[in-house]
């Protein structure tokens, strides 16, 4: 195991770091709120410690007041709640109903599913007309999302990415969670003849077919199949729904990982595994009509722990990836590399500190559910690892304290291959810049360990999950 785990380090430990991460984070958000116009499109990444955009699709603006909303949270200053709420009412309906795009779970989820938390848990006084307002979102996000779907030669399908019916993502099973919240707020998404479609079967099929075509386990699928290593994308042929071959989008080859997409699996089926313990729906009666609710329970799991523990051997020491396990220049670095803290300024290749954020919440997540299901050891792994890689995000040289820099985390990565990313004078490789998703993700860590060392209600959009 390359990442170095602190055994000792306990949510109550991280408390003073995580005050100072949202003591940033507040200006920060002030920053942009203050300079940003909206005629300028959504703010992705910076350049210079500027928040720019970049059109490719609308996937980041959910994370703009998702990040008010969670500053709230953590600090009950309600300034940011009413940018959170004034910025999710003005500019995230378009996002609701976009049909062309797999991060609904992304964009509302982070904005009206954080608002609907809120109220359920008291932090922001009840209305009913708001929370049917935020619930209505939810469900329309869930239904336009599901209907993004490919039908595979076996009978069942998967949403597709933005890239069209052929492509699956690996990352949009983080965003799978906006099916989730529909489906338990009673949605169903009406097709044609008033054919009443599932959106928790939409799920589950889109958890098991990436699970099948886009995570490797050990078992022989190919030359390269290493346990826990994930593709960014699967390419099938839409006209017999048989799958082809893998493929990277944003990663440097099919056979190797890009570690953000590795990330968001982690994330994404520990998320999922913690939907099944939810208790605002009943999912086990609802699985009925479904399939078999503890064969799908395995293979969230099995899934979960093979991405994790990828993702623990090959990362440096403190717990920060590169960019992608097969990036071209690695063998330029030091043999020994991964056993050392992880070098954002080397000259060779980027790390990605937006993926490390990602990983740790999906670590700590995966780390509960053991535990809560009587796997301590397991747990335990996975639960200090996760606070062990927090632990290096909330101090430099991951944590942005320039006051001039609009960005929280720092040493994010966009698009490599697609040569997006901003290369400072004297620099060979990007670093030193922040993204909307990793700054989000870092609050929404953050958060997520705040709470637990405060014994608060564990943080979920699912709702009736206990830590």
């Amino acid at each position: 195991m390359a990442i170095k785990i602190d055994s000792k380090l306990t949510p109550k430990k991280l408390v003073p770091q995580i005050e100072r991460v949202f003591e940033l984070s507040g200006k920060k958000i002030l920053s942009i709120e203050k300079s940003w116009k909206p005629s300028a499109g959504t703010p992705v990444f910076t350049v210079k410690g500027k928040y720019t955009s970049r059109g490719w699709t609308e996937w980041t603006q959910g994370f703009q007041y998702g990040s008010a909303l969670l500053q709230f949270d953590a600090m009950g200053d309600a300034r940011f709640l009413e940018i959170g709420k004034r910025g999710t009412v003005k500019h995230m309906a378009s996002h609701v109903s976009h049909v062309g795009v797999h991060d609904h779970g992304f964009n509302n989820v982070s904005t009206y599913g954080n608002l609907l938390r809120l109220m359920r848990e008291g932090k922001i006084a009840h209305n009913e007309n708001e929370k049917n307002f935020y619930e209505l979102a939810l469900k329309v996000s869930g239904a336009v999302q599901a209907s993004r779907w490919t039908n595979l030669a076996d009978g069942t399908g998967f949403i597709h990415s933005f890239n069209g019916p052929h492509s699956l993502f690996v990352d949009t099973i983080r965003s799978c969670r906006a099916l989730a919240v529909g489906h338990q707020l009673g949605h169903v998404l009406m097709g044609e003849q008033d054919a009443k479609i599932s959106l928790l079967q939409r799920v589950v099929e889109h958890a098991l077919n990436t699970a099948r075509y886009s995570i490797y386990y050990g078992e022989g699928r190919d030359v390269y199949d290493a346990r826990g290593r994930t593709s960014h994308e699967a390419v099938f042929n839409t006209v017999s729904g048989v799958f082809r071959c893998p493929n990277s989008q944003q990663g440097y080859a099919p056979f190797s990982t890009w570690t953000r997409g590795l990330a968001w699996a982690i994330c994404g089926y520990a998320e999922q595994l913690e939907f099944l313990r939810s208790g605002i729906h009943s999912v086990a009666s609802d699985f009925k009509s479904v399939g078999s609710l503890d064969k799908y329970r395995t293979m969230l799991l099995k899934t979960a722990m093979a991405t994790a523990d990828f993702y623990l051997e090959n990362s440096c020491a403190d717990g920060v990836p590169m960019w992608d396990t097969g990036a071209p220049n690695l063998h330029r670095l030091p043999v020994d590399y991964l056993k050392k803290p992880s070098n954002p300024y080397n000259k060779f290749e980027p790390v990605d500190g937006s993926a490390a954020a990602i990983a740790a919440q999906g670590l700590i997540r995966l780390g509960n559910y053991l535990n809560a299901h009587g796997d301590k050891k397991a747990a335990a792994k996975y639960c200090q690892a996760g606070l062990s890689v927090a632990q290096t995000l909330f101090s430099e040289p991951y944590l942005s304290t320039d006051p001039q820099h609009q960005g929280l985390l720092l040493h994010s990565v966009y698009h490599r291959p697609n040569g997006w990313d901003y290369i400072a004078p004297g620099q060979s490789v990007p670093n030193g810049e922040s993204s909307m998703w990793g700054d989000y993700h870092l609050r929404e860590l953050a958060l997520l360990v705040l709470r637990e060392s405060r014994g608060e209600v564990y943080l979920t959009f699912f709702g009736g999950v206990q830590n």
